[in-house]
């Protein structure tokens, strides 16, 4: 494949990680206890596909094939949120078709402007301040920042042609292009001149559609040999196939009727994409172009082997690249074809849109017994659970224990329970690796809860801080209690119930 040209790559994509929160309390002169005003931390960057005009290979990504974004700042005290992170956004050529490694379609990108996000950034950690709450006044802890998405995705470019040009190699596809089209390909006389897709405009009458030459083909390129496999995929877009057959071919074995054969057959083979051409590669319109009958012997097989491929029900047209012979007929044919197709794409019923709400009873998260007799683990696997054990600082006993509430709350202890958990089993949760693993304790408590509920704070309640009325009636019969404990004690003393030796009542 030429070094200049790439259709397909493996990238890596990582989307940037979202900024953690800060745990902060306002201090200001003549008031120590201003509230929590710990600000969030920023969003992480999307890493996102946009087909841009101007890029018509994927060799960028082929030479760095790792990309990231940026991550999202923290917050800081004074309610001051974090910025978010710079979006990555990586162009593409219009065709792209975007897979992950098991070869599912993530997106087809057709169209200019169009856009596929491949990573989500992760989302920013909330602040104190946003924790805080009629219950929970003063949270001394903060929410840590999502990590971002990684992904490793597979870019294929696959041409965008109403036509194109198949044939053996040195048929004339690249000097048909240019004859036709105002497209200038490589033209030599040698095998395997073209190594890659060349597309070209051709206009007839009204009608305006591209038209595509594929690299020559040759046997068992269906099943990877020599570049037929890596271009058959361009054809997988075109509505109209054209044959291009060498009639002044020299090579021993080689004649038209055994040509054709031998590329139909790799047609067959071949296996598209339901969902990006439509029709299999042997159903769709074929045209056959006799190539090269400027060539006397050429021009002579060439009628002679005419009536015997349309007797297989197929449209022949001999033509001279070269000489410009028969061309007039042929790209009106295309036109017809190509106009004939686009009104069936047209009529085509569209794709209904299934919507699929989750269910209001939904608990958003499931427990998957693991493990054997004696090492059995509960992992716990949902979206919620995990991101909200990614958020929590296990550093912080305040957020252990708010990550208890959540998950206590969600219905996780419950369902551990009918699971068949029981006090000190191996509980984890995430999916893979990933995975956070503790020994579970049905009520897990830190040291937050000795001082009340976690979060709280005795000197942020309502009542906790007197009125200057309440100060001044407490300090008055505080008072009034001392003068007369004081009255009691000295009618004790006159009556002689207290004496000076030892102090002690008699």
């Amino acid at each position: 494949m030429a070094t200049n040209f790439v259709d397909r790559v493996v990238l890596n994509v990582t989307a940037g990680n979202g900024g953690h929160g800060v745990a902060s309390v306002k201090r200001e002169k003549f008031k120590p206890l201003g509230g929590p005003d710990g600000g969030n931390g920023g969003h992480g960057g999307d890493v996102v596909f946009e087909v841009d005009p101007q890029v018509t290979t994927l060799l960028e990504y082929h030479r760095n094939p790792h990309r990231s974004a940026t991550n999202g700042k923290p917050g800081a005290g004074d309610e001051r949120n974090g910025a978010d992170g710079d979006e990555l956004v990586l162009p593409v050529p219009e065709g792209t078709v975007v897979k992950d490694r098991e070869g599912n379609i993530l997106a087809d990108l057709v169209g200019f402007g169009s856009r596929f996000i491949a990573a989500a950034g992760g989302r920013g950690g909330l602040g104190n301040k946003a924790l805080a709450s009629r219950r929970r006044k003063a949270p001394g802890f903060a929410l840590l920042g999502e990590p971002g998405e990684t992904a490793d995705v597979v870019l294929e470019l696959k041409t965008l042609a109403d036509v194109a040009l198949i044939g053996f190699p040195s048929a004339g596809k690249s000097s048909l292009v240019s004859v036709v089209s105002a497209a200038k390909p490589k033209i030599a006389d040698y095998p395997f001149t073209t190594l890659v897709p060349n597309l070209g405009v051709v206009n007839a009458g009204s009608e305006r559609f591209t038209i595509a030459d594929v690299p020559g083909l040759i046997p068992g390129a269906s099943q990877g040999r020599g570049l037929g496999l890596e271009f058959l995929r361009h054809v997988e877009r075109c509505s109209v196939l054209v044959h291009v057959i060498d009639c002044a071919t020299l090579e021993p074995g080689r004649d038209p009727m055994s040509d054709l054969d031998q590329i139909e057959h790799e047609l067959s083979e071949y296996v598209a994409d339901d969902s990006l051409g439509g029709k299999p590669l042997s159903e769709r319109t074929r045209i056959v172009v006799l190539n090269k009958a400027d060539v006397p012997d050429a021009l002579e097989l060439a009628e002679m082997v005419k009536p015997d491929l349309e007797a297989r029900g197929l449209e022949v047209f001999i033509v001279s690249a070269v000489a410009h012979l028969g061309l007039k007929e042929l790209t009106f044919a295309l036109a017809r074809h190509v106009a004939e197709a686009r009104k069936e794409v047209e009529s085509a019923v569209p794709a209904r849109v299934i919507v699929r709400p989750k269910a209001m009873d939904d608990a958003g998260f499931k427990i998957v017994k693991e493990g054997g007799t004696d090492g059995t683990m509960f992992r716990i696997v949902g979206e919620r659970p995990t991101r909200w054990v990614r958020q929590t600082d296990f550093a912080n006993d305040e957020a252990v224990g708010y990550l208890a509430d959540r998950l206590n709350r969600l219905g996780v202890e419950e369902e551990l329970f009918k699971a068949g958990a029981v006090p000190g089993s191996t509980v984890l949760i995430g999916p893979g690796d990933n995975a956070v693993v503790f020994d579970w304790e049905p009520t897990l408590q830190a040291g937050a809860e000795l001082l009340g509920a976690r979060g709280t704070d005795l000197r942020l309640e309502e009542n906790a801080r007197p009125t200057r009325a309440e100060k001044r009636d407490e300090f008055h019969g505080r008072k009034d209690g001392q003068r007369v404990a004081r009255e009691e004690i000295a009618a004790e003393r006159e009556a002689g119930i207290w004496t000076e030796h030892d102090g002690y009542r008699q």
